[in-house]
């Protein structure tokens, strides 16, 4: 039984329909990628799974758990976290704050045990942690993103776009840091832009278009796809 399963989810904006029956799996550990243009439904898939834009049908899984219908607060205590596109961060609040609001369900020395881990993974978060994050460069923001995401000691980390908006320098080390976090044994579902970025890191790919999967495959066969090449590496 897979960690994560996505069976056949129809997700809408109004009367416009996102996602067309997107269904895919994340074992756990695994880290799997969602490629494809603008517009295509990468991050309506998060937001669908993470209960932000419930789906209208179809079913989510997670650890054998039906969570199609539950609400976003409580699928974060069945151990799923966002870090969304665009990042999102509170500005006028400091990094330590941002930190503990991304474990507000929780209670106990754990808490602080993981605040001591996002600023190993994120040393700069630990010598910004008293300054607004509205203050921080694109990057540093980002790391505070995921760093309170994994506040919420997820099993199963999304990630929307890190390396959007973000130096080379910087995103390069935020991926270092991400297979780190997988390493772990977190599991991550991640939606990239970037597609070279992006099958670098992940054992398994789905390219969506239009709201559907129109390909699945091992990183490496996605890489040498023709279509793909073309598409989406810039061949």
């Amino acid at each position: 039984m897979a960690l994560l399963e996505v069976s056949d989810i129809r997700t809408s904006y109004g009367t416009i329909e996102a996602l067309k029956g997107v269904s895919l799996t994340v074992e756990e550990g695994e880290v799997v990628t969602l490629i494809g243009s603008n517009g295509a439904g990468k991050s309506t898939t998060l937001r669908s799974i993470s209960g932000l834009t419930p789906a209208s049908s179809g079913a989510i899984k997670f650890d054998g758990h039906d969570i199609t219908r539950t609400p976003a607060h409580e699928i974060v205590n069945h151990g799923i976290a966002l870090s969304p596109e665009g990042r999102h961060c509170f500005p006028r609040m400091t990094v330590r704050e941002n930190l503990d609001l991304g474990a507000y369900r929780r209670r106990g020395p754990d808490v602080a045990e993981d605040m001591d881990r996002v600023f190993t993974l994120f040393p700069r978060l630990q010598e910004r942690e008293r300054q607004k994050a509205g203050t921080m460069s694109g990057g540093e923001q980002q790391m505070l993103a995921i760093g309170r995401a994994l506040m919420a000691r997820p099993r199963l980390l999304m990630l929307d776009e890190p390396s959007m908006g973000i130096a080379p320098i910087l995103v390069q080390r935020i991926y270092g840091t991400i297979a780190e976090i997988n390493r772990s044994g977190v599991a991550i579902l991640l939606v990239e832009q970037n597609a070279n970025y992006a099958l670098d890191i992940a054992k398994r790919g789905y390219v969506l278009e239009t709201g559907r999967v129109v390909l699945t495959n091992a990183s490496r066969e996605l890489r040498d796809d023709p279509e793909v090449q073309r598409a989406y590496l810039g061949a």
